[in-house]
């Protein structure tokens, strides 16, 4: 099998570290990754306690993919309960670093406890250690990931100032590129005054079958290489190769979802094509054929990451920004500070409504890059109006008595998609087990791209939640192997099952594969329902205010007609409850509630 068949709990209270096997049951019913990682937390974390508290658990996961020479198999991911949403969440990011944790012998890391000191945790093949980081602690990512990765010669994965100061907002950078974002995962780290994780090894990652696993790498590479978007266009601009494409569509959000259109002329100078320009080369993860990472010069002749398409979408239109270099230059702040981008955009756009409404009185302005760069800083320092900013877009708008200028999804700030341009988009928002995601069903693939079998009528609610269902579990099994979600624009369900019983050496077909995907989705709605969280809806600005002009012109979202039918799907309650025999078919015992 492909797994290492260990699993080493750390306990930062007690500094102590031990191994432990992996359950193979386990590994059969959640596979790795997000599946494992839910798992693992729902059975060790009563989901009503404090998830900045001693006992709140960080579960860093792989995949049985992870490490081997399947394309896009450089991931894991990291599950916890949200100090932003008070959800189950899971970060998917990729790189190196999760190849390496198996490298090191280990399938999962799970953290517990809190030290009295900062500290960072070295995870090798022949040693484990929990180091001091005092001189570590209030270091940018960058810098800190500089450090280590010279003193122990491992991959890295730091959190900055944000964490430490226990922002919700605040993430974790992997190796200064990579971003494992959303849901304040640099907070939790943070109350564990956990810097970093460094993690190294020599140790070789087998697959059951080989001359199977062959002929299902070749096809998938050959599906990847053929398909347009995989092959052509994220290779060459990225996700920023996105933002036309979404604007002429009417789906691109402006000034915090009050507009769903940009003029084209500020388009096209936030966009990948404008982008691909500047850029220095591709960069990839681990086995990544696609390779849609770039480096942009700056005017001062640093070299920093290309923005993705959301936090493009985030510094530009969303805060009405078309000053290109002013995005360069936020996102690598975020990066070196450790802050989600969407949700540090959003918030600042959320302010600057604020101020608008006259709730607020700070001198802030849409269009504004230079006081968009100066707030990131202020976020990760918690300064003035930062310190308001640092807790998310809800709690900012809250404190300032207008809740409806927060565009978010369960306290979870939404990306760069209008949904009312994409009907399906909004049912996939408000059914997230993780809030305002759109990587948990990314309708936009059907409903824009035609991808993966048709193109759907965007505005039409007819079968969306069967689409939604469908795409939610086929996405579910795909971050528990774990593998990239652009794979998904080439791959099939059929794609993934041969890989995955050619690398563990069982027979698993693609009703096996939805049945998994929908196992890991129950029992992360189990859990967040345990922790008091019920209602799937969207920001009232998308349900009752039409767009006013461009191609989504007259729409809302009409979420309603859409949720009936999904819960129904789901075999959940009117309510949103997971009903009983809905557990048990997936082998989750009874009783939601």
């Amino acid at each position: 099998m492909s797994y290492m068949g260990m699993m080493l709990r750390v306990d930062l209270s007690r500094n102590r570290i031990t191994e432990e096997s992996l359950d193979e049951e386990l590994a059969r019913k959640f596979v790795g990754g997000r599946g494992l990682g839910a798992k693992l937390v729902f059975d060790e974390f009563d989901p009503a306690k404090d998830p900045l508290g001693e006992e709140s658990r960080l579960v860093f996961a792989t995949g049985p993919l992870t490490g081997t020479r399947a394309p896009t198999s450089g991931r894991f991911t990291v599950t916890f309960k949200s100090p932003l949403t008070g959800l189950l969440t899971y970060s998917n990011c990729g790189g190196f670093f999760g190849p390496w944790v198996k490298r090191a012998g280990y399938d999962v890391i799970i953290i517990e406890g809190c030290t009295e000191s900062p500290s960072y945790l070295l995870v090798s093949d022949d040693t484990n250690e929990i180091c001091d980081a005092g001189e570590l602690w209030g270091m940018k990512t960058k810098e800190t990931n500089r450090l280590l990765e010279k003193r122990h010669d491992g991959k890295v994965a730091s959190i900055g100032p944000a964490g430490e100061r226990l922002s919700p907002i605040s993430n974790l950078i992997m190796n200064g590129i990579y971003a494992s974002g959303r849901g304040g995962i640099g907070a939790v780290m943070g109350s564990k005054k956990l810097k970093a994780l460094v993690v190294s090894g020599d140790q070789k990652v087998q697959v059951a079958d080989e001359k199977r696993f062959d002929r299902a790498l070749q096809y998938a590479n050959a599906l990847i290489d053929e398909e347009p978007i995989t092959g052509a266009m994220l290779r060459t601009m990225g996700t920023a190769s996105l933002v036309q494409m979404m604007n002429m569509n009417g789906i691109y959000p402006v000034r915090n979802f009050q507009q769903s259109r940009w003029p084209e002329e500020k388009a096209e100078l936030t966009s990948g094509e404008r982008l691909g320009r500047l850029a220095q080369g591709r960069h990839g993860c681990h086995m990544c054929p696609i390779l849609c990472g770039h480096m942009v010069n700056l005017p001062d002749g640093r070299e920093v990451t290309s923005p993705e398409y959301e936090t493009v979408w985030s510094l530009g239109a969303n805060i009405d920004n078309s000053d290109l270099f002013s995005i360069v230059e936020g996102s690598a702040l975020c990066d070196e500070y450790g802050l989600d981008a969407i949700s540090t955009g959003a918030a600042i756009a959320a302010a600057i409504e604020l101020e608008e409404r006259g709730k607020i009185s700070e001198g802030l302005r849409w269009n504004d890059p230079q006081r968009m760069l100066d707030l990131i800083s202020k976020i990760a320092h918690g300064s003035g109006i930062g310190a308001d900013l640092a807790s998310g877009a809800k709690s900012l708008c809250e404190r300032h008595g207008a809740p409806e200028v927060s565009m978010d999804v369960k306290g979870l700030e939404l990306p760069g998609y209008d949904p009312r341009g994409a009907q399906g988009m909004g049912l996939a928002y408000a059914t997230s087990s993780i809030g305002g995601s759109h990587t948990e069903a990314y309708m936009i693939a059907p409903e824009v791209f035609g991808r993966p079998k048709e193109l759907l009528d965007r505005f039409a609610t007819r079968k969306k939640a069967e689409w939604v269902v469908d795409l939610q579990d086929l996405c579910a099994f795909v971050d528990s192997l774990v593998l990239c979600r652009f794979g998904q624009f080439a791959m099939g369900s059929d794609n993934y099952a041969e890989l995955y019983s050619a690398a563990v050496g069982t027979e698993f077909d693609v009703a096996d594969l939805m049945e998994t995907g929908g196992r890991v989705y129950n029992l992360e709605r189990l859990f967040n329902t345990r922790a008091g969280s019920t209602v799937d809806t969207l920001p009232d600005r998308l349900l009752d205010e039409k767009v006013r002009s461009g191609p989504a012109m007259g729409r809302t979202v009409r979420l309603k007609m859409m949720l009936r039918e999904y819960y129904a799907l789901r075999g959940w309650s009117k309510e949103g409850l997971v009903e009983d025999w809905t557990l048990r078919r997936y082998g989750l015992g009874g009783r939601s509630t």
